[in-house]
């Protein structure tokens, strides 16, 4: 048996998401209304006709509510009627049936339902779906050996990349690069001059090209004995490479999203590619230009003797800052826990400063250019990511886990000075943990530690407050929210707000415990408690702490966003639940 539990997923997916879904089944005039859901109202509710037992969600505006299991879907509309609904196998023209793997690809038209149906002895079978009428738009077996064998809803394929700025699909083959038309299923091209999977990509509409890098894909990494790294610029109207180059260094990928831990920016005539290190192109030509060498920030652990886990650690170093100057990087000094900062040179690479060696650092995540400062955040929080295999009276169990946790570490600020890269102060005075720092209108820095929440003057290093967080009595801090003229401290108990001018504490509430990360939302915010196997979303109205309300998962589906069971709407205006046959719409605001 496989278990599922996703605790945190770190950045939204934007235009495609993956999830879960059923088959669902309309009531006769709408949903039910009026109910409560804490101190929530209920929209509507409507009832599928089967469990949503592989994808149940919403597109961004919640106008199409999608539902299957293995072999059926429906979808409902905002009123919770049924649009459609029927088994894969009367819909589609090659009987594609029991998949495997689902991918909802949705905007506010209904988007595509692709489905993966995996057969033995090369004939797998793909189709992809409108999801507004139901309807197949096409379907192929000249696709095999897409999917590898644990692939699940919450990782990313690395076979099949949706490029919504063409409306198409990029196809990876053994011998080929498919570019896929994704409402007619019109192969436009293929290239066999790129191999592999598409990493990352970045598209230019003035040009219509794109530039992308590869890696060996997991499932077809025996058939590339010649594989080597590319990174490529290709005419999207026909194909043709305009330019390759070989970049350094290997893609790897994360434990359980899959994601390329690798990274492409385009600032005018430049490509930055960040992979163990930082490594400029010239965008018209190709031409390598420069490049700063250092590790990544992955750490793994191996498998244990009989079955135990994996784990690697995520976000531990600062993404680069570009000006129209230079760059600013997080380097990995000769120790795992010595790191530096460094500004380069835009144009040539040069280093023009290295800071003083940082030492205890397992992580350094943020840093910020703030007036004639940089501010250098060391320790906080680092994504965890691991795979647990435990033995069971029904089997092997699967779990797979993504997080954020604090590491054991010298936690601290620096000021830096931007023209010499000299210390011009530095605080330690934190504990086990240290939250984000908040940067105010370039002149002062927030930040807390577990029992104390602290203001800077960011020239200086004055201390302008100090204040004892524990007397809140919510806990030990644990994230900041940004709010206006006040700083709104998560805690491990509940929240607490502080005045930007002075510290004073506007409110503490101790209404909520175990939440670990926060949304923003169109003018809403929400907390999510996914601690024990949980998932709960707690709406909050962060002038004054009080809960609109708040919605627990009993149910599969929902967006790996917010996790299972639950979607919520681009606008935050709107939650639906998920739970076994029923679909819950809840009002956020009353």
């Amino acid at each position: 048996m496989k278990k599922l539990i996703i605790l945190l997923l770190l950045a939204l997916f934007g235009f495609q998401s993956h999830a879960q879904f059923g088959k669902l089944k309309s009531l006769v005039g709408g949903g039910k209304a009026g109910k409560k859901s804490g101190n929530f109202s209920t929209v509507w509710e409507s009832e599928f006709s089967n469990k949503a037992s592989r994808l149940a969600m919403t597109n961004e505006n919640g106008t199409f509510i999608l539902g299957t299991d293995d072999n059926s879907a429906t979808v409902l509309n905002a009123e919770g009627k049924e649009i459609w609904s029927g088994d894969y196998k009367k819909i589609t023209t090659n009987k594609t049936n029991s998949c495997e793997f689902q991918y909802f690809i949705h905007d506010n038209n209904g988007g595509y339902l692709f489905l993966f149906d995996r057969k033995s002895l090369g004939k797998d079978r793909i189709a992809v779906l409108d999801v507004a009428s139901g309807k197949e738009l096409w379907n192929s077996e000249n696709y095999q050996n897409l999917l590898p064998k644990d692939a699940n809803e919450d990782t990313e394929i690395e076979t099949v990349k949706y490029l919504s700025e063409l409306d198409a699909f990029l196809i990876t083959q053994k011998d080929a690069l498919n570019l896929v038309k994704a409402k007619t299923g019109e192969k436009v091209w293929e290239t066999k001059r790129f191999t592999g999977s598409v990493g990352k990509y970045r598209y230019d509409k003035a040009s219509n090209t794109i530039v992308m890098f590869n890696y060996k894909p997991t499932l077809l990494a025996a058939l590339f004995s010649g594989f080597k790294n590319q990174l490529v610029k290709i005419d999207a109207n026909n194909g043709e490479i305009l330019w390759e180059n070989e970049f350094r260094g290997t893609v790897e990928k994360e434990l359980v999203t899959r994601k390329a831990v690798a990274d492409l920016e385009v600032r005018g005539n430049r490509i930055y590619f960040w992979l163990d290190g930082l490594q400029t192109y010239d965008m018209a030509s190709g031409k390598k230009l420069w490049e700063v060498t250092y590790e990544n920030d992955m750490r793994k652990s191996g498998n244990t003797l009989f079955g135990g886990s994996q784990k690697a650690i995520y976000r531990t170093l600062a993404d680069p800052i570009f000006t129209d100057a230079a760059v600013y990087l997080v380097v990995f000094g000769g120790a795992n826990k010595t790191k530096y900062v460094e500004k380069h040179d835009l144009q040539s690479g040069k280093l023009i400063w290295q800071s003083e060696k940082i030492t205890g650092a397992l992580s350094m995540p943020n840093i910020y250019k703030t007036g004639n400062r940089i501010m250098v955040q060391v320790g906080g929080k680092v994504q965890v990511q691991e795979i647990k295999h435990r033995r069971t009276s029904s089997g092997l169990e699967i779990e797979y886990n993504v997080y954020y946790d604090y590491m054991a570490q010298k936690n601290g600020i620096l000021s830096l000075d931007d023209a010499t890269g000299q210390t011009v102060w530095r605080s330690e005075r934190f504990d086990k943990r240290i939250t984000d720092m908040i940067i105010d209108h370039d002149k002062t820095v927030f930040v807390g530690d577990g029992d104390e929440f602290y203001a800077y003057d960011i020239e200086t290093g004055k201390q302008l407050f100090d204040v004892k967080h524990n007397d809140a009595k919510v806990g030990k801090a644990t994230d900041v929210i940004d709010f206006g003229d006040d700083v709104v401290v998560l805690s491990e108990k509940g929240l607490a707000s502080y005045k930007k001018a002075d510290g004073r504490r506007n409110y503490a509430t101790e209404k909520i415990s175990g939440v670990d990360y926060f949304y923003h939302l169109g003018d809403n915010y929400f907390l999510r408690d996914q601690k024990n196997s949980k998932n709960i979303i707690y709406g909050v109205d962060l002038s004054n702490g009080d809960i609109k309300g708040s919605v627990s998962s009993k149910g599969k589906g929902g967006s790996p966003v917010y996790g299972a069971g639950l979607d919520i709407t681009a606008d935050g205006e709107y939650i639906f639940a998920f739970k076994g046959k029923k679909i819950e719409k809840i009002k956020v605001n009353n």
